[in-house]
């Protein structure tokens, strides 16, 4: 018996190992992404979008067809209404990304990914009616604190981290009541939007505005690219999921914002000084509420 609790324990360590793993190649590779579409700075944002949104159903379609994970197409039909929000709502999100990288902002972009988990937090009580704790009051108030902290001491609107963090929740609200599988939910909606997409890229071919396959093979080559970073960190999230306890996951996920910030201050060398460390700073301090708070609510049900 004692000799079964030891491989049964074993197992669970090897699994949960595994799962880091994953996980943090997942986070590892979405902290990175600055760096990836910097690469593509000359390109227009509306074109890398375009191009991102027609190569990741690609991917995603190879990657469902070996794992021989296809249902029938009427499986999608009482999801579709669901799907068309989150399709506008990921297609925002994706796009001021990289409006964020091409225009020298990828410190802001990072702060909207800080403070999205507390944006979940509030879409939770205003739209699912769930009850909302002191500490995580506390939490809320002190992230929108940050956000003012920063409009006012710099005399500028964070529209990207607002627009990032509310895109970003709200996509994660409707993903978590939709009962899909993850890779086939995100190939119907870039599906959805891809119409769309590969006419806009025919548009800049006919104008003799497109960037693609004018000359640079190495810059053809990355958007073409922009599928397989679209589509394996998803894959590696979700392994991550099934082998990790949630508040492990939910640490993980501060990884990719903080190796962006890292990246804007000491690569792109975006500007830090009083402002933004007092706005980072408060959000910090409210993200530490929360996660205790969180780690507190766990220790209880157990």
């Amino acid at each position: 018996m004692i000799q079964l609790e030891r491989m049964s324990e074993s197992g669970s360590q090897r699994e949960a190992s595994v799962g880091l793993a994953y996980g943090l190649a997942a986070f590892v590779t979405w902290g990175l992404l600055p760096l990836y579409f910097h690469a593509l700075h000359d390109v227009p944002a509306t074109e890398t979008l375009a191009h991102r949104i027609c190569w990741a159903p690609i991917v995603l379609g190879v990657m469902i067809t070996v794992r021989r994970a296809w249902r029938h197409p009427r499986a999608v039909l009482p999801h579709l209404r669901t799907l068309v929000v989150t399709t506008l709502l990921l297609s925002t999100n994706w796009l001021v990304y990289i409006i964020s990288i091409n225009t020298d902002r990828v410190l802001e972009a990072s702060l909207g990914y800080f403070i999205t988990p507390l944006v979940n937090v509030a879409l939770g009580v205003i739209v699912l009616r769930e009850k909302l704790s002191r500490m995580q009051a506390i939490a809320i108030g002190l992230a929108a604190t940050g956000v003012a902290t920063l409009m006012i001491g710099t005399g500028t609107t964070p529209w990207i981290p607002v627009v990032l963090a509310l895109s970003f929740g709200t996509y994660g609200l409707l993903r978590k009541r939709l009962d899909m599988p993850p890779l086939e939910a995100l190939l119907v909606e870039t599906m959805l939007v891809m119409p769309f997409a590969a006419t806009w890229l025919v548009v800049l071919a006919v104008r003799g505005d497109a960037t693609f396959a004018a000359g640079d093979p190495t810059r053809d080559a990355l958007l073409v690219a922009t599928g397989i970073i679209t589509a394996l960190p998803l894959v590696w999230f979700a392994h991550a999921a099934r082998r990790l306890r949630l508040a492990t996951l939910g640490a993980l996920q501060y990884v990719a914002p903080s190796i962006g910030m890292l990246i804007a201050v000491a690569v792109f060398e975006e500007p830090f000084g009083r402002w933004q460390a007092i706005a980072f700073g408060t959000i910090w301090v409210s993200l530490a509420i929360y996660g205790t708070d969180a780690a507190r609510r766990a220790r209880d049900l157990r």
